[in-house]
């Protein structure tokens, strides 16, 4: 059987189009930027050229367009460069549902003597605004808020929370590393500082990202060598990677309508079906807030089933899922999003993350379904656990959930 991919929150595949772009900076237009001869000169303009075509796509300017090798890297430049840059304010704020590259780079300046509080967010995964407003202080140098979750889909009010930190006097950081591509976003009118962003979410290639610094933000680098990246990050440009990541976002604004109409049309069909298991529920928004979902997720926690025991079943049917974040699924402990959103460790360690892309077709949806339902009746027979038994291991938002199903 051909292999079924539902895994496009972790990476997605390169789109033809993006590729074909690309092959030519590798064997033909492969000067470096910084060098002065014709080739060189050559793939300067080409990057020019790159930069203006995402800039314009946020609302930015080009200059404002810093090239990194990803969007872990963005973050960490944003957060560090500003503390680096800023050393008299010590407080930050990050939702309770940021991604790896976010908690563990503050963490690192907790280290320093940095004062890290993290706001709750909601059942559904939504930041909880006022008490946001009520913990920014006159120290308080960054609030960082992820602007669609990679695991549940949730996204955020940036909107709301960009006003609220520019009328507060504080720098606004959002990682948009899910949201570019498939979500219009516009830094001016979002108030947005700082944003991170990446290709290979939507069919670019990997090892390419970008961070948008707002005109008048100063950042200190991470990074010592040449002046490259109006010397804001050192380092010869990955250019074929750049002007791969151009193309796919490119092709993703072109067709964002249409796309999101046929995405989430299988994200409802694959949601509908999976629901139709007995004993479990859906993480993230859903009913009226489905709208301020990612339009491809879908994550479902299996009561009673271990979420690590599905994926393998899954995989040897040559189905991709994730348990969780690509960045941090290796791990035994739990999923930090799924307990912040009130979530027990049982139900988190039984949580599927299920996400389509372009490519992604009906037959597909229908194929993972059957199957799903096929292993989790393997596995649930394998278990003597009885779920009327264990009604506790559900918290009251999941357990209505659960009633209503």
């Amino acid at each position: 059987m051909a292999v079924i991919y539902m895994d496009n929150n972790a990476t997605t595949k390169v789109a033809p189009q993006v590729l074909e772009a690309m092959l030519p900076y590798f064997t033909e237009h492969y000067g470096n930027p910084a060098s002065l001869h014709q080739l060189g000169m050559e793939a300067d303009e080409r990057l020019s050229e790159a930069r203006t075509v995402i800039a314009d796509l946020i609302k930015a300017m080009p200059d404002e367009l810093i090239f990194t090798s990803g969007a872990t890297e963005a973050n960490n430049l944003a957060i560090l460069g500003l503390a680096d840059y800023y050393q008299s304010k010590k407080h930050i704020l990050i939702s309770g549902i940021e991604h790896s590259s976010v908690r563990e780079t503050v963490r690192r300046l907790a280290r320093r003597g940095y004062e890290i509080e993290e706001i709750s967010v909601d059942g559904e995964g939504f930041l909880n605004i006022s008490e946001l407003e009520s913990k920014i202080r006159p120290d308080t140098l960054l609030v960082s808020v992820i602007y669609a979750n990679y695991e549940i889909g949730t996204i955020q009010e940036i909107s709301k929370i960009g006003s609220l930190c520019r009328n507060k006097g504080v720098l606004f950081h959002s990682d948009a590393a899910q949201a570019f591509g498939r979500i219009m976003i516009n830094v001016l009118t979002e108030n947005i500082d700082l944003l991170t962003i990446n290709a290979h979410k939507i069919h670019g290639p990997k090892g390419v990202g970008a961070l948008y610094v707002r005109k008048g933000v100063k950042i200190g680098k991470l990074l010592e060598g040449g002046a490259h990246e109006n010397n804001r990050r050192p380092g010869s440009e990955n250019l074929p990677a750049i002007i791969g990541m151009a193309k796919a976002a490119e092709i993703a604004y072109q067709n964002l309508d249409a796309e999101h109409v046929y995405i989430s049309a299988l994200r409802d069909r694959l949601a509908k079906g999976l629901l139709e298991i007995p004993h479990v529920f859906y993480n993230g928004p859903k009913g009226a807030t489905l709208s301020s979902r990612l339009a491809n997720n879908c994550d479902i926690t299996f009561q009673y089933i271990e979420g690590e025991a599905i994926l393998m079943h899954l995989s040897l049917r040559n189905i991709c899922v994730s348990s969780g974040s690509a960045c941090s699924s290796k791990t035994l402990e739990p999923s930090h999003v799924l307990t912040a959103i009130g979530l027990k460790h049982e139900q988190a360690h039984g949580s599927i993350r299920f996400t389509v892309s372009r490519y992604t077709t009906k037959e597909e949806v229908d194929e993972t379904v059957r199957n799903l339902k096929e292993v989790v009746e393997l596995l649930r027979s394998m278990s003597a656990f009885i779920p009327e038994k264990h009604s506790e291991l559900l918290n009251p938002d999941a357990q209505t959930f659960y009633k209503e199903r």
